[in-house]
């Protein structure tokens, strides 16, 4: 737990998985922390001051030091068809190797959530609309049963739920 001394700060966006992780990680090390709600539209002197170059979220803050999270993702939608079928099929690939990796586990650690799912917990939250939005089907109980298992345990443990409401 933070001491009274230390001072965390969070700068994110409503929905943003990069800031989810970061609020499920700091909730599970049971870590107090302020959250800054951004407008990107109107963004705060505070995001302009934290990250100058980017000006994006999220921003980690801690004692007035700010860690800025990036995260260069490849588009998984395209117009060309044929770029489309080898991002789907490049993402089936990434899918099917941690499918592998989950095994039989609840989690990618075991029974408790980990570093991996925080990393991975995207794939719950995001993938499903994604996939209603492209009219693709990348991520089903069909294909990936054990992820997909995974993917709802995740999605009720409770510090994820609370994440998850607006």
């Amino acid at each position: 737990m933070a001491s009274s001394q230390e001072e965390v700060t969070l700068l994110g966006v409503i929905g943003s998985p990069f800031a989810c992780r970061v609020k499920i990680a700091l909730k599970l090390k049971g870590v107090e922390y302020k959250y800054v709600e951004e407008n990107l539209v109107n963004k705060s002197e505070l995001l302009h001051k934290s990250n100058p170059v980017h000006k994006k979220v999220p921003v980690f803050i801690h004692n007035e030091k700010p860690i800025v999270f990036g995260a260069a993702q490849k588009a998984a939608f395209t117009a060309d068809e044929k770029e489309r079928e080898k991002n789907v099929e490049e993402e089936h690939e990434a899918l099917q190797f941690l499918e592998n990796e989950i095994k039989d586990k609840k989690f990618f650690g075991g029974e408790e959530v980990g570093l991996v799912d925080i990393a991975a917990v995207y794939l719950a939250f995001w993938i499903p609309m994604f996939q209603e939005i492209a009219g693709l089907e990348l991520f089903t109980s069909e294909k990936f049963p054990k992820l997909y298992k995974w993917s709802q345990q995740i999605l009720n443990h409770p510090v994820a739920k609370r994440m998850s409401a607006p």
